[in-house]
């Protein structure tokens, strides 16, 4: 092919490069470590793309950091879990129309041996002021994640400032916080779903688990476009009604890692 007609070729691809690129609109949708590390959005996303001609485009980050993407208008739809945080987000004019989507729960992972015998305890509070009792080394994700938020909670309800050599603030998504915990055969907070996706990797357990102080709620809330005009709050809308369409709903409490449900739904059977 002459080299004329290939430069022809390339500068059509780059000016005109095709109907179904331009016709696709995108949503902006900054959501958790969790929900990106379990797997859950490559089941959920496909559908909703293809049925509405679009593109998401994922920012997985933690909740703290999803928020104030969404206060400073740089994404469409949070997906998030640390309900106080979300209640100050809409309550301040940043976010509309939240909407609850699923819950797990948080559980406390540890080494086979569980040094501090935490499976002896009763309760979530017994457990973090036996780990600070004994300096049983604990990874934090300290990211202001979701999980983060609930473990700081935890910590202030044990009246316990965890600090010194056996606390370490990883800074890190909640995956990569279980890979260290393991290696290091240290205890962590982690949600059940990603555990449950990352449970074959490693030879962590779940040590501790249960109880209202641990239940794990996940809400999307769509940004203000009123606040932040350019919001495609028409894509964002037609988001927030697939994530509670019964659909979804199925799909979600169908989703499974190594035969264990890692969602779910309130008014599932």
């Amino acid at each position: 092919m002459p080299k004329s007609l290939i430069r022809l070729l390339i500068v059509g691809l780059v000016l005109f490069p095709g109907n179904v690129c331009a016709d696709l609109e995108t949503l902006r949708l900054a959501t958790t470590t969790s929900t990106e590390n379990s797997g859950l959005l490559e089941l959920l996303l496909p559908p909703f793309e293809e049925a509405n001609n679009c593109r998401v485009d994922v920012i997985p980050v933690g909740t703290g950091r999803a928020i104030r993407l969404g206060e400073s208008g740089d994404v469409d739809v949070i997906l998030v879990h640390a309900r106080s945080r979300e209640e100050k987000f809409v309550a301040s004019g940043a976010g509309v129309d939240r909407r609850d989507v699923m819950y797990n729960d948080f559980v406390i992972l540890g080494s086979s041996n569980d040094p501090a015998g935490i499976r002896e305890q009763a309760d979530i509070v017994s457990v973090m002021k036996r780990i600070a009792a004994h300096h049983a080394l604990f990874i934090s994700r300290g990211d202001e994640s979701g999980t983060h938020t609930r473990e700081a909670k935890l910590w202030q309800i044990a009246k316990i400032e965890p600090r010194g050599e056996w606390y370490l603030e990883a800074g890190r998504g909640m995956g990569e916080v279980i890979k260290m915990a393991d290696e290091l055969q240290a205890y962590t907070l982690s949600d059940r779903g990603t555990f449950l996706a990352f449970q074959s990797t490693v030879g962590l357990q779940i040590v501790f688990s249960g109880g209202e102080r641990l239940y794990n709620p996940y809400g999307a809330i769509m940004v203000n476009p009123q606040k932040h005009p350019h919001v495609n709050a028409k894509l964002a809308k037609k988001f927030l009604d697939y994530l509670v369409s019964e659909p979804v709903k199925s799909a979600i409490t169908g989703f499974r890692k190594n035969g264990e449900q890692l969602f779910h739904i309130k008014n599932e059977d």
